[in-house]
């Protein structure tokens, strides 16, 4: 087996703690990942089912990052993340679900279950 070349783990890398120059706010931490996406973190997360799915993508985007979602899920449950993701504006509701005062309760709790709204 050929080696390409060496690589380090986190084991084999020790920082010392030291002065630094470099003031927190002259640190930029963007990094660009394709020729139209920036990252204002660089940070990624995994494409495991065990890890990212909206709730995750959308903790992730509000910090600058992206989140991967998995694709261990059925297509429709996959699309349901990648609208939940796309929907999700800090607390904005850009789409929000009414009623109308002749709804029955029924009618709400039914909207309330199958939207995932609670409280």
């Amino acid at each position: 087996m050929r080696i390409a070349q060496e690589a380090l783990t986190f084991d084999d890398v020790l920082l010392i703690p030291a002065h630094s120059t470099v003031l927190p706010n002259e640190v930029a931490l963007g990094t660009q990942i394709t020729r139209d996406i920036k990252l204002n973190i660089p940070l990624i997360s995994a494409a495991m089912d065990t890890v990212t799915e909206s709730r995750l993508a959308i903790a992730l985007a509000q910090e600058g990052g992206i989140g991967i979602l998995h694709k261990n899920m059925s297509i429709a449950l996959q699309a349901k993340n990648v609208t939940a993701v796309k929907k999700y504006e800090s607390g904005v509701i850009s789409e929000p679900i009414t009623v109308s005062p002749d709804t029955t309760i029924r009618e709400v709790m039914a909207l309330t279950e199958n939207n995932r709204i609670s409280g």
